[in-house]
């Protein structure tokens, strides 16, 4: 089945925005200059509200439909970039030493523009639609930031959705999935407190390094042996740091990582088990451990009849075989999380196609993929709000 005719005739002026936004790459909350781009487009595309500052520097445009009255429906898409040095070669590489979009937020922004233009200029729907520009996905909590700053209420939004480009996934196709998709990210940093010493006399010792070598394997029986295999859970020591010279044992030695679930359950499990196998390996050698437990972005859960919707809106655009209904949850995170945690929607995945993974120095964002994209969002707000 085809895209709409005006997400193809719009596909290069999104692909220029879009070249433009990659160029000028910014991250967390510092996106002001790609905020005010977004902001300056939705003003000139006549939306009806343009608010800015929201979660401290993100845009919702509204576009009334010609009905007024009805309710609102929420479309999401990330700004900001990555503190990764850019490697692509491309003629619109980042300009920015340090930062680059290797997330592809770039094309994710300029499609949700590119529908924000169709939708003011059509308002063919009744009701209204909120576009959410957010910052800081990437590890600063950007979707929390606008929920608590009170977003959902302010505009009276009712279901929000969101979209994703996946690497690997063919040019236009859509995957999603019910319930869990993406996993709950947390992190630790656990330090062993031994007594450090002469590394030739460590009978005089209580060797950090070697507790930790204890705590490192046993904290690998949370996932292969106390947790159903069908409970997905990750359990990572990605860092481990303790003293400077071959012949001394420290006084302490740091371990960080990160744990990834996908049911409330298990995040709680994994939680207390970490500190209990930390704590008790520890003691066994006289040792003590002190746990940080911080968690991070929740699951993102979809909302069984949300999900159903989205999949009719991506077979209307994609048609049925290029809508995957059943993908495999991935262990990575997302903030939109926080959103679907405040009112129910859906979240998907748009393929780019043979591309370099996402968080790649090489990646790029694959603009073919914009007349799909655009196509998914404004059938998706003309579908739900049908006048």
């Amino acid at each position: 089945m085809p895209v709409l005719n005006s997400a193809s005739e719009m596909q290069a002026e999104v692909a220029a925005w879009r070249r433009h936004l990659h160029q000028h790459p910014e991250i967390l909350y510092d996106v002001h200059e790609t905020a005010a781009f977004v902001a300056d487009k939705l003003m000139s595309f006549g939306c009806d509200i343009v608010e800015t500052g929201i979660g401290r520097t993100g845009v919702v445009g509204i576009i009334k439909g010609r009905e007024g009255d009805g309710p609102v429906v929420g479309l999401r898409a990330d700004m900001d970039a990555l503190p990764i040095v850019e490697t692509s070669g491309k003629e619109w590489a980042s300009l920015t030493p340090g930062k680059m979009h290797a997330c592809g937020h770039d094309g994710h922004t300029a499609m949700l523009l590119g529908a924000a233009k169709h939708l003011a200029e059509t308002r063919n729907f009744k009701g209204s639609v909120a576009v959410i520009f957010q910052p800081a996905e990437e590890g600063g909590g950007g979707g929390l930031a606008m929920v608590k700053d009170g977003m959902m209420e302010r505009f009276g939004i009712s279901q929000v959705y969101g979209m994703h480009n996946s690497p690997g996934l063919p040019l236009g196709h859509f995957a999603t999935r019910k319930g869990s998709i993406m996993a709950a990210a947390d992190e630790y940093e656990v330090l062993i407190h031994g007594r450090g010493g002469h590394a030739a006399q460590p009978h005089k010792t209580i060797d950090p390094v070697l507790v930790s070598a204890h705590a490192i394997i046993a904290l690998q029986a949370i996932a292969s042996r106390e947790t159903d295999p069908l409970k997905s859970v990750v359990v990572t020591v990605a860092t481990i740091h303790g003293g400077d010279a071959s012949n001394v044992i420290p006084n302490t030695v740091k371990l960080t990582g990160t744990i990834r679930t996908l049911l409330p359950e298990t995040r709680d499990y994994a939680e207390r088990r970490l500190s209990e196998v930390v704590n008790g390996i520890a003691l066994t050698f006289g040792a003590r451990a002190e746990v940080n437990y911080r968690r991070g972005y929740p699951v993102t859960f979809n909302h069984e009849g949300e999900t159903d919707f989205a999949v009719e809106v991506m077979r209307k655009v994609a048609g049925v075989k290029s809508v995957e209904t059943d993908l495999a949850p991935l262990m990575g995170a997302e903030d939109f999380s926080y959103m679907l945690e405040s009112r129910p929607g859906s979240f998907v995945f748009i393929g780019n196609g043979d591309s370099a993974n996402l968080h790649h120095s090489s990646y790029d964002f694959n603009d073919e993929a914009i007349p799909y994209g655009i196509s998914y969002w404004v059938t998706l707000a003309e579908t739900a709000l049908a006048a």
